[in-house]
């Protein structure tokens, strides 16, 4: 009996995986279509564990998908509407060739749509799962936003994410979700705290748009990906205003007509809405959506730990109403839409000049204005009641979660340096500058270049300092030398007694040679029972340190051979992130000796131009 085996790529790897060629060939969809229907989707190539066998024997490198996602995509009704595409393309183009405008029109008017609503349920069947999800979404909509009209975005796309984005921030304002935010090259980093979800996004800043090449960026690629974002930025949007008892559509409360008069009803409530400036109208007034968050002690057994999230849940509650009372006023040259969302979202009020854009609530000569933003050197009209600040300051008070003094911040002065809330406190081996360290750590204190008095009196007071302690060690050495001195009269005294012991033994003469060796013996054993107090020995560090080095060559020696180049190659790395870190500290370390010595100069300068006077 013979017995006939599978043959050589019949199974496993090689039954698993399909190239794109051979996946379109199944679902029989050209390249465009196939792309957007897995963007929508959401399935993407994989990498199997070895390719030789995924590609039958075939060494160059293609793209995979496996053979489940293309079963899973053979079911998706969203297929059928890219064949009607094609069949009405093709019935459009016939009609047009042979000039029959009203067959055209009639096609046109009946054109298949695609909508994703049930796509959106399937990849997110929570909202969760959809806030998980919501970083990439937002960042992306955000984006296009601000795009003109272009051949592969079409314009009411980006009419919608501006509508959707504007309607989330109002969210995010109402919840006081907010909790971090740096400004960089890029834009405006924010990071907002929905539902438990730590969801973070990006938005550019307002500059003119720059029209980019064809091969540099594959706008129509991102068009797709957004076709998906905003259906499910809707549903998010919806969700999570009736969680906050809003409208959705928002809506805001009634003003007067002579206002509104000045436009159309669409267009000016588009405008009050983007403005971030008005309070929403909820669905059962007086109720306000505030959820009171209980913390679940049986999941913590550490008590410490349990303490640490009360604190935290106490600084976040005291961060929701940092700007509590203040009146903030933007300048013109300020930019206002990133400035209002923060301030607004930790119960700030804020205005600029109405001619600027609508949605301003008092005028610059209100006299209970506290904080004035500008972003100028000087201006000509100044308040004593209020404080002219530039916008960082802002910013900084919020990663900082209280409110920094205004010295370093007022108009024309320099402003310290900006730092992200973003960086990992427990990062090992990368350049930390103090200010970050501050940050990071609110005991840590700054080590600033100060001016030249401080730094002699504090010159004085450490000197002073040394020599209390280089006392206190003489004094403690003394004490020692006197112990060791008690200890060594103890001793002697004690060495006495064994000799007077034999001096009787040797007048009596009564007991034998063997008793006296057994009492000599006895006695010693006692002098060496008997308890002396330690010495301080001083350790050398010189042989500490050699000893942890050849300690840590003989644990190098145990690293396996297959794994010796890779941690040659770790040691080269940790080498050169050593030597990066010593540069910039030198660096730093120049920097401040520098403004010092300008600083020493400019006083001499000071005093001569006080004594000619």
């Amino acid at each position: 009996m013979v017995v006939i085996g599978k043959k050589k790529y019949e199974a496993g790897e090689a039954t698993q995986f399909l190239t794109r060629k051979q996946a379109l060939k199944k679902l029989q969809l050209s390249l465009n279509e196939f792309r957007r229907l897995c963007i929508i989707k959401g399935i993407y190539p994989r990498e199997p564990r070895n390719r030789k066998r995924a590609q039958k024997g075939d060494t160059r490198i293609k793209i995979l998908y496996h053979k489940k996602d293309i079963q899973f995509l053979m079911h998706e009704p969203i297929i059928w509407k890219l064949r009607d595409y094609k069949i009405f393309a093709r019935k459009v183009g016939r009609a047009k060739a042979l000039r029959d405008f009203k067959e055209m029109k009639r096609y046109l008017k009946n054109h298949p749509t695609i909508k994703l609503d049930h796509i959106v349920k399937e990849r997110y069947p929570t909202f969760i799962d959809a806030l998980k999800d919501l970083d990439d979404c937002l960042t992306l909509c955000f984006l296009f936003s601000t795009f003109p009209s272009m051949p592969h975005i079409p314009r009411d796309q980006s009419i919608l994410c501006r509508r959707l984005t504007v309607e989330f921030m109002h969210a995010v304002i109402y919840a006081k979700a907010l909790r971090k935010v740096f400004i960089s090259i890029k834009g405006y980093y924010y990071q907002a705290e929905i539902k438990g979800q730590t969801i973070t996004w990006i938005v550019p800043h307002q500059f003119g748009f720059e029209p980019q090449k064809k091969s540099e960026v594959d706008f129509k690629m991102m068009s797709t990906f957004v076709e998906f974002y905003i259906i499910m930025l809707g549903f998010v949007n919806y969700r999570l205003y009736h969680t906050l008892n809003l409208y959705y559509p928002p809506k805001f409360s009634s003003v007067g007509t002579s206002e509104q008069a000045l436009v159309d009803a669409g267009a000016f409530a588009s405008e009050r809405i983007s403005a971030l400036n008005v309070p929403l109208v909820t669905l059962t007034p007086g109720v306000q959506a505030e959820e009171e968050v209980e913390i679940d002690t049986f999941t913590e057994n550490d008590a410490a730990k349990i303490d640490e999230i009360k604190a935290e849940y106490e600084k976040i509650k005291k961060l929701k109403t940092l700007f509590k009372g203040l009146k903030f006023y933007i300048n013109r040259e300020v930019p206002r839409e990133s400035l209002v969302f923060v301030i607004r979202c930790f119960g700030g009020e804020v205005s600029w000049d109405k001619l600027l854009f609508v949605g301003s609530t008092f005028d610059v000569n209100d006299e209970t204005i506290t904080h004035h933003i500008v972003d100028r050197s000087s201006m000509d009209n100044q308040y004593l009641s209020r404080y002219y600040i530039q916008p960082q300051w802002i910013f900084d008070c919020i990663n900082a979660r209280e409110l920094l003094p205004v010295e370093k911040y007022l108009m024309g002065c320099k402003l310290p340096p900006h730092l992200s809330p973003f960086s990992d406190p427990r990062r090992n081996q990368e350049y930390i500058p103090p200010e970050e360290r501050a940050l990071m750590d609110p005991e840590y204190r700054l080590n600033y270049a100060q001016e030249d008095d401080e730094m002699d009196d504090d010159s004085e007071v450490e000197k002073g300092t040394e020599e209390d302690e280089t006392k206190d060690e003489d004094n403690e050495d003394n004490n020692h030398m006197s112990d060791e001195a008690e200890e060594k009269g103890e001793e002697d005294e004690d060495e006495e007694e064994p000799e007077v012991v034999v001096e009787k033994s040797k007048k009596k003469a009564e007991k034998s040679v063997i008793e006296d060796s057994k009492e000599t013996e006895r006695l010693q054993k006692k002098k060496k029972m008997k308890v002396k107090s330690g010495k301080i020995v001083k350790e050398d560090p010189y042989e500490k340190s050699r000893q942890e080095s050849q300690e840590f060559r003989l644990r190098e020696k145990l690293v396996p051979n297959k794994y010796r180049k890779l941690y040659k190659s770790m040691k080269e790395g940790k080498k050169d992130r050593m030597k990066e870190i010593w540069l910039k500290r030198k660096k730093r370390r120049l920097h401040e000796e520098s403004e010092v010595a300008k600083r020493k100069q400019l006083r001499k300068a000071q005093k001569k131009a006080a004594a000619n006077a």
